[in-house]
Order: structure tokens, then C-alpha cells, then sequence
């Protein structure tokens, strides 16, 4: 409908008119948005990050925690792993739908939350086994309650139960349940992000307030709520998608702006050293006490707002000094963190069982920071190793598939 038609139409017809215009306009720009099947290697570069900043996280008092974000800021290992994750859902899954179908897309999306519900199980049940088997024959029954696996024990089948529907998580699986319901649910909002892209967004963003305001989660077992809630982290993933159908050339302008990037390096330091007040004396009397309150404790299950801006701000400052043509990103240098992010899955998951080894390593010999530094060490090495060889066996069934297609022809 040409804007001389719409001026001699009745007005509500005019209003519909434009709203269908506008709504297929922005339809086309998702669709022209979506990048070309040309890997990022930054996406690969900081997933791979995220997995080695969480595997070094989770390994309990020890100064390896020292090397992650979460010391150094709002935000830390995982708030990059949700946006990643729904930064490169919604480039696969979205191209998808895009050019075969929302019932493909959707499909091949929930093969990949089946994949992701496995590879959870198998871990589950490693990790728990692994717990009980160390707490029993070396004579740490605190591992038990330490690691969440006492009720596993006490109430077998009730609590496998629970865990099959994700309820019952032991210490630090609960990254992966988070994924696996965020993934779960994706198929729909991304059929709606490819349309209407900056309404899904609002819509996250009061699914995210209505859940603080009433304090909506998802119930634990046998108590309490989760500890990654998905009703507020849900944001971070949306609008990792976001950008990806579009929203990252919309805010182009504030890469480019130098009063986005002070503000965003400001906030950064701020959050540094509002973070290190925190096991810092001296610090904490730079800041009034009601200030002081505000950001302790940090807010991770319910995802407080300033994780959110950190994050953002942090994205901004790497997106602006580090260009997707950056020729650092081809170093050696960075070449295993890189490798780690391809096969994210795979590392994601040795990393949580060796970060629970690597506490009883230092547990049952030293504790000292040599024996810990050369523990993480030695964990990073191994989810490297893991990552090479993932990537180099998918070559060889990638080339054994080839070969066996091209001798059946």
C-alpha cells in the first residue's frame, strides 16, 4: 500500500496499514540482519573463556577463584555463557527458520535441548557417584553435604526422580539445567524475535521485573528455589539473541561513541572496586554505606540489574577494541581458548567434574598455592586436550561420512 492510498483511507484502516508495514519492514531488516554462516572467533574465543573462568570458579577455596571476573566485577563466568549462548542459538536456530521453516528450526533446536538433557544426565550421574565414591573410601564425609549428594543417599530413587526433572542439582550443576530450559523454551520467542525483534525484547525485560517484583522461580529439591533463576536470566539470553537478529547494528552507534565507551570503562572500575571492597577494608571506605549495600551481596540467582549493565558495558569495551578482523584473534596464543569454545559442551562438562576433583586433590594432599596453581593448571590443560580432540575426531566421522556417502554413489 503506497503512502498516496494510505492518506485516502479511513484512519483506523491507515493505522492497521501502517503497523503491517512497519511489522514486514522489520521483518526483512531480522532476516538482512542475520549473519552469514562466516564464523565469529570472538563468540569462540569468550565461550571458550567462560568455560575455563567457570571451571577455575568452582574449584572452592582456593585462590584460583583470583583468576576469574566474579573478583573483579558484577558479572562473571556464567552471565557470558547465557549471552553467547543465546547470541549463537539465535544465529543457527534463527537462519534455520528463516530458510527452511519454523517446524525445522524448532525441531533441530530441540534435538540440540535433548542433546544438551544427556549430556546433563551422564554428568549428573558421574559427578554423583564420583562424590559418594571419594567421600566413602578416603574418609571425607563432608564432601557429601559439601557437594549437595547427602539426600542422593539417603532417598535414592525419590531424589533420582527429582533430579531427572532437573530439581535436584548437586553443588555447581546448575549451569547446564539453566541452558537446557532456556533452549527448551526458545523455539516460540524465536519465531516472534524474527518478526517482531524489539517486542520480545520488552517483553523479556517485564518478564524480568515482574519476576523480581513477585520473586516467580522454579522450585529445588528437597528445598529452596534455583539458584540460577530462569525467569530473570531468561534477559541475558534474549538479549544475546537480540543482537544477533539486528539489535547489535541498532547500538552501532554506541561502539562508536566515545561517551558510551568512558561511561561503560567507568562503570567497569566501579564495579571493580565496589567488588573488591568487599573482602577489602580499606576499600569498602571509599563508598557511603548505603551505596555499599546496594551491590552486597552480589545478586546472582535473581540476576540483579547492575550484572546486567556490567555485562553490557563489558561487551561494548571488547567489541570496540577488538574487531571481528582484530589480527590478534589468528595468534597461537589464543588458539586453546578458541579451540574450547567450538566444543563448549564437551569442556563445560569435564570442567564442572574436574573442578570437583581438583577440590579433593588439594584436599586430601596440599592446599598450599603452588599445589593449587599447578591443579588449575593442569585442569586447563586437560578440558584443552579434550577440546583438540573433539575437534580433530568430528573431522575424521566428517570425513568417514563423506567417504562412505561418495561409495554408495
Amino acid at each position: 500500500m503506497s503512502d498516496e492510498t494510505i492518506g485516502r483511507a479511513p484512519a483506523w484502516t491507515v493505522q492497521i496499514a501502517i503497523f503491517v508495514r512497519r511489522q514486514l519492514w522489520e521483518t526483512i531488516t531480522v532476516r538482512s540482519a542475520l549473519p552469514k554462516s562466516q564464523r565469529d572467533v570472538r563468540l569462540d574465543l569468550f565461550r571458550g573463556l567462560a568455560n575455563w573462568l567457570i571451571f577455575l570458579g568452582h574449584i572452592p577455596d582456593s585462590i584460583l577463584a583470583w583468576f576469574t571476573t566474579r573478583n573483579y566485577g558484577f558479572s562473571d563466568g556464567a552471565d557470558l555463557f547465557v549471552l553467547i549462548s543465546g547470541y549463537t542459538a539465535t544465529l543457527v536456530f534463527g537462519r534455520m527458520m528463516v530458510e527452511r521453516g519454523f517446524l525445522i528450526g524448532a525441531t533441530r533446536l530441540m534435538r540440540r535441548v535433548w542433546q544438551l538433557y544427556v549430556a546433563h544426565l551422564i554428568i549428573f550421574l558421574v559427578y554423583t557417584v564420583a562424590v559418594h565414591y571419594l567421600a566413602h573410601n578416603f574418609d571425607v564425609p563432608h564432601l557429601m553435604d559439601q557437594f549437595n549428594v547427602r539426600n542422593l543417599m539417603d532417598h535414592p530413587v525419590e531424589t533420582l526422580g527429582e533430579g531427572l526433572i532437573l530439581k535436584f542439582k548437586p553443588l555447581n550443576l546448575d549451569v547446564l539445567p539453566l541452558y537446557i530450559v532456556l533452549m527448551a523454551s526458545f523455539p516460540p520467542v524465536l519465531w516472534l524475535m524474527l518478526r517482531f525483534r524489539n517486542g520480545v525484547l520488552i517483553g523479556s525485560v517485564l518478564l524480568y521485573l515482574a519476576a523480581r517484583h513477585f520473586q516467580w522461580n522454579l522450585p529445588s529439591y528437597p528445598a529452596g528455589v534455583w539458584y540460577f533463576n530462569p525467569f530473570t536470566w531468561q534477559l541475558i539470553f534474549v538479549l544475546g539473541g537480540w543482537l544477533a537478529v539486528g539489535g547489535a547494528h541498532t547500538v552501532q552507534f554506541l561502539v562508536r561513541s566515545r561517551a558510551a565507551l568512558a561511561v561503560s570503562i567507568g562503570f567497569l572500575i566501579f564495579g571493580l572496586l565496589m567488588t573488591l571492597a568487599q573482602p577489602i577494608p580499606l576499600l569498602r571506605e571509599l563508598f557511603p554505606v548505603a551505596l555499599f549495600e546496594l551491590f552486597t551481596p552480589n545478586d546472582k540467582t535473581n540476576l540483579a540489574f547492575y550484572r546486567v549493565l556490567h555485562l553490557l558495558s563489558l561487551v561494548l569495551v571488547v567489541v570496540h577494541f577488538l574487531p571481528s578482523h582484530a589480527r590478534i584473534l589468528s595468534s597461537p596464543a589464543l588458539r586453546p581458548l578458541i579451540k574450547c569454545g567450538q566444543q563448549s559442551l564437551e569442556v563445560f562438562c569435564v570442567g564442572v567434574f574436574l573442578s570437583f576433583l581438583a577440590h579433593v586433590v588439594l584436599e586430601l594432599t596440599s592446599d598450599g598455592i603452588i599445589g593449587q596453581l599447578i591443579v588449575g593448571v593442569a585442569g586447563l590443560w586437560i578440558l584443552t586436550t579434550i577440546a583438540y580432540y573433539r575437534s580433530w575426531s568430528k573431522r575424521v566421522d566428517k570425513s568417514a561420512h563423506h567417504e562412505v556417502r561418495a561409495a554408495k554413489e
